[in-house]
């Protein structure tokens, strides 16, 4: 890294984050090698106050940034019965958020990989604070929809930038480590959503005041934006002198990088998955829960709160061990990034099935601050043996995750106890991909392209998973209690197969009340089996994103050589018309931050204990021993 560099050095980069790392990691090594095969002076050298303080202002708008997506989730009954919706009407608060959301990334994107980041993550700050504050007054459901879909606009301008900031500050597995904790503000985030805003409504009395609470913080956020200090584009690889291409050529690219490709559709299942079960989560737990004897009475805010609580837990655990696998296994294997997480959407699969409501707030929260740390955790210890450990952790994750999150839902009104532990356990494994896709998105994309990467795997993975899932999710249930209702004990499996013929005219009329049967006053045993079998969906969509991260496992190494051999092509070039003029980068002679020195059109590199001459093997960009 050129520490000629401006005062403009200073932060961390991101799916939604620019998840690949460039071509000046270990990982990215010239040699050829894995993605962090080797040590390099960027895996050990300290990071300054200038780089924390980025990395922790990302970071905390990253957790409002969550917790204002959630906290509708955790009142979502309360707001239904406010304003007179069923269940279709309620996930399409979510899909309008996400709708705008996705279709606002590619400009972010655009924007953010030729002007100021900064700037334009300020004022992304600014309008979902302020449309999140102005919705929360609104009287009428039409209005309310409008401002929730403005939410969106806002919130797509940091998604898509701040990864890429945490990219050009950091590389090798310390990028990784930076990214795991960037994420580790999502499940925390979702968890805290569904506990303040249930608490909040709780105390307050009214749903409202539960939407007023991230504006606050959203308002200090914007003012400690302006604080950091923005690095160059692909300063981490030493690359910071690349120019920007053209949005044609940038997609043209995107389209044929088939690792992007298919990490992107692996992610969508994620996205998928998470959207349904977040949204639907708190209120199948509560259904669940009332279904079983001596808690008919209990209450919707002590479900989210343990959903919140589980969820963040799960964060916790899953995010580091993805990363770890990865970062160990990839030695042996570059494919393994993907595999991870497919396995961990398999593992996940079951346990969507025994969510209670009550725990599910908790148990999201404790399962992300587990499981987001522990798949960057797994990826770095495991990348040394397992060059594609990777792909190979995110598919192990998806693949663990379906089963467990089936049973579930299918426990969730018999046994909580073991619901829960079902739940926890699944989201652990799905939490094992987001620092790990982060990090393949940043490491197969050149530094000039990540903004516009990252947007374009926000635009597929909102558009064809977590935009529509809450609104299907509750299609689906309308659907199903349209046809169960006039049975009193609800209809068994099998009739519900018989009438899949006839699903299609059912969903069209699903929003539609039956005869005399308000929204969300069809028996307890009704809504539940409903939701419970418009939620099984997932499970399915889970095993097919662990087969796409088993695909990614074939094309990592190539496509992350070719992105490597990009920059050291320009770093050559660069080299070459660069004057004898003396100028220290970082080298890794003996794997410590040494100045080189450049004379006579010779790379030197000078040891800082002793101050002796001390040759080192020039590859482009990087010197070694």
């Amino acid at each position: 890294m050129n520490t000629s560099v401006n005062s403009e050095v200073a932060f961390p980069s991101t799916n939604s984050s620019q998840q690949l790392m460039a071509a000046g990691t270990d990982r990215d090594s010239p040699v050829g090698d894995h993605p962090r095969s080797g040590v390099s002076a960027e895996g050990f050298r300290s990071v300054s106050r200038v780089e924390w303080f980025t990395v922790i202002i990302l970071c905390f708008v990253n957790l409002i940034n969550y917790m204002d997506r959630f906290t509708i989730a955790g009142v979502l009954t309360n707001i239904q019965t406010d304003f007179q919706i069923g269940d279709d009407e309620g996930g399409l608060l979510q899909t309008a958020f996400i709708l705008s959301y996705m279709i606002c990334a590619p400009l972010f994107g655009y924007l953010g990989d030729r002007y100021s980041r900064r700037v334009i993550m300020a004022i992304g700050v600014f309008i979902w604070s302020l449309t999140t504050l102005l919705g929360s007054f609104m009287n009428t459901y039409g209005w309310f929809l409008l401002f929730r879909a403005m939410v969106g606009v806002g919130e797509a301008s940091y998604s898509t930038i701040a990864p890429t900031i945490i990219s050009d500050l950091f590389a090798h597995d310390l990028r990784s480590k930076m990214l795991a904790l960037f994420y580790f503000a999502i499940p925390v985030g979702s968890g805290l959503g569904y506990i303040v805003g249930s608490e909040t409504a709780q105390l307050a009395g009214s749903w409202r005041w539960a939407l007023r609470v991230t504006p606050v913080l959203g308002a200090a956020a914007v003012v400690l934006i302006f604080l950091i200090r923005e690095p160059t584009r692909g300063q981490s690889e030493g690359s910071h002198e690349m120019k920007a291409t053209t949005y044609k050529e940038d997609i043209i690219y995107l389209l044929k990088n088939k690792s992007f490709m298919l990490s992107t559709a692996g992610f969508t299942c994620v996205a998928f998955v998470a959207g349904a079960l977040s949204w639907w989560g708190p209120k199948f737990m509560h259904l669940g829960t009332q279904l079983q004897p001596g808690n008919e009475n209990v209450s919707l805010s002590s479900i989210s709160y343990k959903f919140g609580v589980v969820a963040m837990i799960a964060g916790i655990i899953g995010v580091p061990v993805g990363s770890y696998l990865a970062q160990t296994l990839r030695k042996r294997t570059t494919q393994w990034d993907p595999l991870i997480c497919a396995w961990g959407l398999f593992i996940s699969t079951p346990m969507a099935y025994f969510t209670v409501s009550f725990t599910f707030g908790a148990l999201t929260m404790i399962s992300g601050v587990i499981g987001v740390p522990l798949g960057s955790v797994l990826s770095t210890m495991l990348v040394k043996r397992f060059p594609k450990i990777d792909p190979l952790i995110c598919s192990a994750g998806l693949f663990l995750s379906a089963p467990l999150l089936a049973l579930c839902m299918i426990l969730v009104s018999k046994n909580s106890i073991a619901a829960y532990i079902l739940l926890f356990i699944g989201e652990v494994a799905v939490n094992l991909n987001w620092a790990i896709n982060a990090d393949i998105l940043l490491y197969v994309v050149v530094p000039t392209r990540r903004s516009t990467a990252e947007a374009f795997q926000i635009l597929i993975s909102h558009a064809f998973g977590d935009a529509g899932s809450p609104y299907l999710i509750g299609v689906f249930s309308e659907a199903i209690k349209k046809a169960m209702r006039g049975q009193p004990n609800g209809v068994s499996t099998p009739k519900i197969i018989d009438g899949i013929e006839s699903l299609a005219l059912t969903v069209q009329n699903a929003t539609m009340t039956s005869a005399g049967v308000p929204h969300n006053q069809d028996p307890i045993s009704i809504q539940f089996q409903a939701l419970q079998y418009a939620l099984f969906t997932t499970n399915f969509v889970e095993v097919l994103g662990a087969v796409l991260f088993i695909c990614v496992a074939a094309y990592i190494i190539k496509d992350k050589e070719r992105a490597n051999q990009a920059v050291k092509a320009h770093l050559q070039e660069t080299s070459s018309q660069s004057s004898d003029t003396t100028t220290e980068f970082d080298c890794d002679c003996k794997n410590k931050t040494i100045p080189r020195i450049r004379t006579s059109g010779q790379w030197d590199c000078y040891e800082h204990n002793t101050g002796s001459l001390k040759e080192c093997q020039l590859y482009r960009y990087r010197y070694r021993n």
